[in-house]
């Protein structure tokens, strides 16, 4: 997972995926504040999930843009599809993702789509197991993201050619 910097990359508006109102009770009453969840990428395969608090939801929004902007990663994306099966964990979610034959689309929902649809990726097939809170189904996808491996990279690792990688 390495870290890019965001100032050279043509980053597209961020997608909220969830805005939460959280009340603080005190003395005097409930105190509300916004928490925000946002995705952010260039379509071309950087993405970046951020969360940011605030009095505001615009601010909190702004807060995690700026968050998501410090978490770019980079994911390995083949024509418009990942390139192999992965499955992700975070908390009690679990997301798998299947790579998808040209045309199929994004099947998949809630956090996943926004994400993919950030990342560049077309065509793919998701399921979420286990929980579906919206934050713990993003963070979870991200871990899957982040564990895909690049073909070229592994037949180099190897040392072996990218063709001879899948010979029995």
């Amino acid at each position: 997972m390495a870290i890019v910097n965001h100032s050279e990359l043509d980053l597209r508006e961020e997608s909220v995926i969830r805005i939460n109102r959280v009340a603080k009770v005190n003395s005097r009453g409930k105190r509300f504040s916004f928490s925000s969840l946002v995705v952010i990428g260039d379509g071309k395969s950087y993405v970046g999930i951020g969360s940011g608090k605030a009095t505001e939801v615009l601010v909190s929004i702004s807060k995690a843009k700026d968050d998501a902007k410090q978490n770019l990663v980079k994911i390995p994306v083949i024509n418009y599809t990942i390139p192999h099966e992965v499955i992700g964990k975070h908390g009690a979610s679990k997301v798998l993702l299947k790579p998808a034959p040209f045309g199929t689309g994004i099947i998949a929902g809630s956090s996943v789509r926004l994400i993919m649809e950030q990342v560049g990726v077309n065509n793919i097939y998701s399921k979420v197991l286990g929980s579906n809170n919206a934050m713990n189904v993003a963070k979870a996808t991200m871990n899957a993201l982040n564990s895909l491996q690049d073909v070229r990279k592994v037949a180099k690792k190897r040392g072996r050619t990218p063709k001879t990688l899948f010979e029995i």
